[in-house]
């Protein structure tokens, strides 16, 4: 599977290529993407990504694993973008195959609530306003 932390420009592609197998008859694939209004209300130019990778890394192949464990042989694959991204940008992409589409939709939004819940990514909102806060990451569900 893959699992990776990078400044370049997301692609799916890669990604389902990364999960696909012929046992599989289903591909979810998540691409969450920079908007307008952050976490809270006021309006947002863009973001910015920080990373540990070296604690990141380890933890997205484990979420992987469990989810793969916990639904049944889902094929998981998580990358998250980091550096300045602007609005529309895309900042995280998930990719999932199973043999079919619950499995397939259930590991990818478990994948996507555990790694915002425990991977080492922070996120900084600027807001229009000129101003920017650091956020937390979110707890499974949010």
């Amino acid at each position: 599977m893959k699992y990776e932390i990078t400044r370049e420009p997301l692609d799916l592609e890669p990604l389902i290529e990364a999960v696909r197998s012929d046992a599989c008859g289903a591909i979810v694939a998540f691409l969450g993407v920079v908007r307008e209004l952050g976490d809270g209300d006021q309006p947002v130019d863009g973001l910015s990504y920080e990373a540990y990778p070296e604690m990141a890394l380890p933890e997205m192949r484990a979420i992987g694993a469990e989810a793969s464990r916990k639904f049944g042989e889902a094929r998981v694959a998580i990358v998250h973008r980091i550096g300045d991204l602007r609005l529309g940008e895309a900042s995280v992409a998930v990719a999932v195959a199973a043999p079919h589409r619950g499995v397939a939709f259930d590991a990818c939004e478990y994948a996507m609530d555990e790694l915002k819940a425990r991977v080492s990514i922070w996120k900084k909102e600027h807001f229009r306003s000129g101003e920017a806060r650091w956020r937390p990451n979110a707890a499974p569900g949010v």
